[in-house]
């Protein structure tokens, strides 16, 4: 067991229902996180904690953890914090407009409208639909071992 202060709990746990992620590289002698003022261990063994207990999911890639509150987990810290009920973390929130496209240089979608026949040389059809060209029906592969 690890005691932690009050001040970084209370950071750690704001942080963690602001936006109801959270992520840390699995560095414990890093002598502070990326996002919070507090020492990477601490927001380890926090977490660690919380996914203990149901209130959290967690995933690990890359040496790099990666937390999610689940609803227990949000219930908890609310009651923790003393926040009212209709405050909520960011990844429950409504977006209100959708977010805007990217250019084409920069990672985003590209228009083909001047090749509009793509989409029939890849093949792409309704779902369910049968490709209407297909082999006649007497024909008979030949296979033949070695060249021609």
């Amino acid at each position: 067991k690890m005691l932690v202060p009050n001040a970084n709990r209370l950071a750690i746990y704001k942080a963690l229902f602001k936006a109801g992620v959270l992520c840390a590289p699995k560095d414990v002698y890093k002598p502070k996180h990326d996002d919070i003022d507090v020492p990477n261990l601490h927001v380890i063994k926090l977490m660690q904690s919380l996914v203990s207990r149901g209130y959290a999911r967690e995933k690990f890639s890359w040496q790099w953890y990666y937390w999610f509150l689940t609803d227990e987990g949000i219930e908890y810290l609310r009651n923790y914090l003393h926040f009212p009920e209709d405050v909520k973390p960011d990844t429950l929130m409504k977006q209100d407009k959708p977010l805007p496209r990217l250019p084409a240089h920069m990672g985003g979608r590209r228009e083909y409208s001047d090749r509009a026949d793509r989409g029939e040389y890849r093949g792409r059809r309704p779902f369910g639909e049968k490709k209407s060209e297909t082999a006649p029906a007497d024909f008979k592969p030949e296979f033949r071992s070695g060249f021609g």
